[in-house]
């Protein structure tokens, strides 16, 4: 375990507070979990409409009445929620405020901190380019504070990351019905996709991709000297050639295209955060038009 000295225990302090003070207003009002959706408790049945999970399909109702209906759930009162964060060294990048990876951990405080309302009692999985390590949950603030602290303090990894390792063993640790919070820049050639299909059988699951600008389209800045954080190679390009800039951001498009079906065909929300944004507004909005949404299903 790596020491965390007092600037940077002072430092995730400021962090918390910022969250606190951003969300706070947000979030008055009945208490829905973190996002509003699919509880675990029964609810009545009501007719099918366009965009409803059909996984919630009521077949004895549907039945009896020859219309389509749907079962609602009652949202949770008390929620037990995992982090799944990737930290791998693919994560070591950024181009404009911050690193992915300080990113990440941003992320990982706002949702434990979001999750944690209540009492609810949350807890993780996280790599660092190795073996996935569980901390176990905890209820309320305290409990988010004390993750976020050693999410912090966790050496760092020099091999590649394993996201579908990472979702695997997130899904083993969920006893119960909750939600499931994966955090990652989804850059992994392993076959991640089923393991999220299955994590999501159970789980209320939120996606939050991780990316820097760059990531999309190079800039016009001449020959740049690149290193894989993952595997050390090094590579030069010349983004003064624009058929070149064009072909990269055709590449980056389909690569974040095949991300985005891959958690859609999971059944999970989706939510992007740059380190060119403001993060805390990303995350404020996703969540204000989530209940909004609720509102008027």
């Amino acid at each position: 375990m790596v020491h965390v000295d007092a600037a940077s225990l002072r430092a995730l302090d400021r962090l918390q507070l910022l969250i606190t003070r951003r969300l706070d207003g947000l979030l008055h009002g009945d208490y829905l979990g973190l996002l509003p959706g699919p509880g675990s408790e029964p609810g009545e049945a009501r007719e099918y409409r366009p965009g409803d999970d059909v996984r919630h399909m009521d077949w004895p109702v549907t039945a009896r009445t020859t219309v389509p209906h749907v079962r609602t759930t009652v949202a949770d009162r008390e929620l037990e929620a995992w982090l799944a964060v990737d930290l791998s060294p693919s994560l070591d990048f950024g181009t404009v405020n911050m690193l992915k990876r300080d990113l990440a951990i941003n992320a990982v405080a706002a949702f434990s901190y979001l999750a944690g309302r209540g009492g609810n009692r949350v807890g993780a999985v996280v790599t660092e380019g190795g073996p996935a390590k569980a901390i176990p949950p905890r209820p309320g603030r305290a409990g988010s504070r004390s993750l976020l602290r050693t999410v912090t303090q966790m050496p760092k990894g020099t091999g590649p990351g394993d996201l579908a390792e990472l979702l695997d063993k997130t899904r083993r640790h969920t006893r119960r019905r909750g939600l499931a919070v994966v955090i990652s820049d989804f850059i992994d050639e392993a076959e991640w996709e089923r393991e999220l299909r299955r994590l999501s059988v159970r789980q209320q699951v939120l996606c939050v991709e991780i990316l820097d600008p760059a990531e999309l389209g190079l800039p016009d800045v001449g020959v740049l000297d690149l290193i894989d954080p993952e595997t050390g190679e090094h590579v030069e390009v010349q983004t003064g050639n624009a058929r070149f800039r064009a072909r990269y951001a055709e590449a980056a498009a389909a690569q974040r295209g095949r991300i985005a079906a891959g958690i859609r065909g999971a059944g999970a929300a989706h939510l992007r955060l740059s380190t060119g944004a403001d993060w805390l507004r990303d995350i404020a909005t996703f969540v204000a038009e989530r209940r909004h949404l609720a509102a008027y299903r």
